[in-house]
């Protein structure tokens, strides 16, 4: 499992399992010179959550697609954002107020983005 559309439905999959929520995908794929072809961006109600969010993901993707993240920031206690890069696709897991704060979708708002339901 190494293709994009499936890495990213796996990086979904496991935000989910961790009750992430508001998560959207920015899809980087015509954007030239963007660091990535994709942001998944998603949010946790705590630092707490945030920080459980990300080691599941890590966790999964290495157990699940044998990848591990090339590099991760914010990745401490108290983390209002963390940040996965995984190559091609980069994960933002932020606390709301946070992720107001920096607004990644509006800073890409040329790409396609697509936001998907919480599950509860």
């Amino acid at each position: 499992m190494t293709e994009i559309t499936d890495i990213r439905e796996l990086i979904i999959d496991a935000i989910r399992d961790r009750k992430g929520r508001a998560i959207t995908l920015v899809d980087l794929e015509n954007i030239p010179g963007a660091s990535a072809r994709a942001f998944i961006i998603a949010e946790g109600s705590s630092t707490t959550q945030v920080g459980a969010i990300a080691d599941h993901l890590r966790d999964r993707l290495q157990k699940d697609a044998g990848i591990k993240p090339f590099n991760s920031d914010g990745a401490h206690d108290d983390s209002q954002w963390v940040v996965l890069d995984y190559g091609d696709v980069w994960v933002h897991i932020f606390l709301p107020d946070a992720r107001t704060r920096y607004n990644l979708e509006e800073l890409w708002n040329d790409a396609v983005i697509t936001e998907y339901p919480d599950l509860d």
